[in-house]
């Protein structure tokens, strides 16, 4: 147990040192999962993820006439596949629908996002049981990625004025590199799982460089078998996201970075080879883009077939 607590807080400790994972919805946006479904071999599944922001906020924090709602719905093909017991590979394949609403005018945007792929490996899978007979299990998983720019980036969408983030995008329009890591402990049916991810991004064809991002999770839970096939995990925890501020040829964006500090309430449903699952997200605290961006509170559903 000690090894593998180690293991994550010093992965965790070398990504906090720098800054943070996709806090908004659009191509730069947030890549928060969740606890994935438990599966061993190979999965498939459907991601629907919903994120707003109001856009354009004055100083005061009162919604002006420029001020922008911008919405943006997620629909992701996802996969994952594991070779023996060690090596895991994931991929998602997003499409994405984005809406911008303000009174002086209406916009929207629909296309691929940017594809990403990860790989996995299993470095700790351990069982024991404790002096009162109860089985304590753990599992960590570190690994990396590349996200690539598969999504619509269009340079005439940011705002130049530096009065707005650039957000309203469907990609970044560049490679991007991810490092993850997953830690899992749970005794008998009652568990906490812990996630880190950090990406680099890199500049694009227009001398556009989003920060680098970096996300923490912990959630708790707690599975119920309902009969002999099924289980209902309902779950409860937080998620934290840091991003660094944009480059925009070489110069900060003040319009960009910050934070944000998400509760998270959701459940896990496993019937045979069938999970479905789903969050809700509100928001806790936040200062994104020099405060002239405010995160609303988000959701995330999910239908996988294990196999």
């Amino acid at each position: 147990m000690k090894k593998g607590l180690l293991l994550f807080y010093f992965l965790l400790a070398g990504l906090a040192s720098v800054q943070a994972c996709d806090i908004c919805g659009c191509g730069a946006g947030s890549s928060y999962l969740g606890i994935l479904p438990d599966f061993t071999t190979k999965i498939i599944g459907i991601r629907y993820r919903y994120n707003s922001v109001l856009s354009h906020v004055p100083p005061e924090g009162v919604a002006s006439y420029l001020t922008a709602k911008e919405r943006y719905y997620t629909a992701e093909l996802w996969g994952g596949w594991t070779f023996g017991n060690k090596v895991r590979v994931m991929a998602a394949v997003p499409l994405s629908y984005n809406t911008r609403k303000s009174q002086e005018e209406d916009d929207s945007k629909t296309g691929l996002g940017d594809i990403s792929i990860q790989g996995l490996y299993h470095l700790l899978a351990r069982k024991s049981t404790l002096g009162n007979s109860k089985l304590l299990v753990q599992d960590l998983w570190i690994g990396g990625g590349i996200k690539l720019p598969t999504g619509k980036y269009e340079p005439l969408d940011r705002d130049e004025s530096g009065k707005s983030a650039n957000l309203f995008q469907l990609g970044t329009g560049s490679f991007d590199f991810m490092l993850t890591g997953m830690y899992d402990i749970r005794l008998q049916d009652a568990g906490l799982n812990l996630s880190g991810s950090y990406k680099f991004n890199t500049t694009n064809h227009y001398d556009y460089d989003y920060g680098n991002k970096w996300n923490g999770n912990a959630q708790l839970y707690y599975k119920f078998r309902v009969g002999k096939q099924a289980t209902v995990a309902p779950n409860l925890g937080m998620s934290y996201e840091r991003s660094a501020e944009d480059l925009n040829e070489g110069y900060s964006v003040f319009t960009s970075g910050g934070y944000a500090l998400y509760g998270t309430v959701g459940a896990e449903l496993q019937y045979r080879k069938i999970a479905l699952g789903g969050n809700w997200q509100p928001v806790l605290d936040q200062h994104l883009a020099g405060g002239v961006v405010k995160p609303l509170n988000r959701m995330m559903m999910h239908l996988s077939l294990m196999f």
